[in-house]
């Protein structure tokens, strides 16, 4: 009986723990679609756990299918019917759990799917008006945090070129200062959730 619990607790600890392994960027990917920027940075906290959480689901799940794939052993030819294996229980169950948390640990990797916009990497033309200031932010933690970044950037009228990196902590921006300023590029950050400490 108590094999039987574990063959769902297991696949299902390795699926929690991988969720909250990644909560630090799927909560700017809410926060997109919701149009809730604020809630982008609540989980950045988690990113410092990552690496064990990630370990914590690994081994949950290496061990649960362990216990999946170890042969059984063999009853006395009794006339009993033999144990059924719900789908809870099964391998289906657990390759779906298993596929669900690979999905979640990986997150990082595939965050810029979402976003409709991505860096203006093109160097815009140098005009009268035109001014440069690099941000630095706090609070960003993954490539889904510079993606968020990006987005908010991007709504921002006459700003012709962004380049977020949550390693450096920072975003170089490039603006017309007729059409906007520092102080609106500053406000549009903050408004995702991640706070702007200094800018130059």
């Amino acid at each position: 009986m108590r094999a039987t619990k574990s063959r769902v607790k297991l696949p299902l600890t390795g699926l929690l723990t991988s969720v909250a392994a990644s909560l630090c960027c799927i909560t700017p990917i809410l926060a997109l679609f919701s149009g809730m920027s604020g809630l982008a940075s609540s989980f950045s906290w988690l990113e410092a756990y990552r690496p064990y959480l990630i370990g914590i689901s690994i081994v949950a799940l290496g061990f649960a299918w362990y216990q999946q794939l170890k042969p059984r052993k063999a009853k006395d030819d009794c006339g009993c019917e033999a144990e059924k294996i719900s789908f809870w229980q099964g391998k289906r169950f657990l390759a779906i759990i298993t596929v669900a948390a690979a999905l979640m640990m990986t997150l990082p990797a595939y965050t810029h799917l979402f976003y409709k916009t991505t860096a203006k990497a093109a160097t815009p033309v140098a005009t009268l008006h035109t001014k440069a200031v690099a941000i630095h932010i706090e609070g960003m933690t993954c490539a889904s945090c510079e993606q968020h970044v990006n987005n908010e950037l991007a709504s921002v009228k006459g700003i012709s070129h962004y380049q977020t990196s949550y390693d450096a902590a920072t975003s170089h921006v490039q603006f017309d200062s007729t059409q906007t300023s520092i102080a609106e590029i500053v406000n549009a950050i903050n408004k995702t959730g991640y706070t702007v400490t200094d800018f130059k």
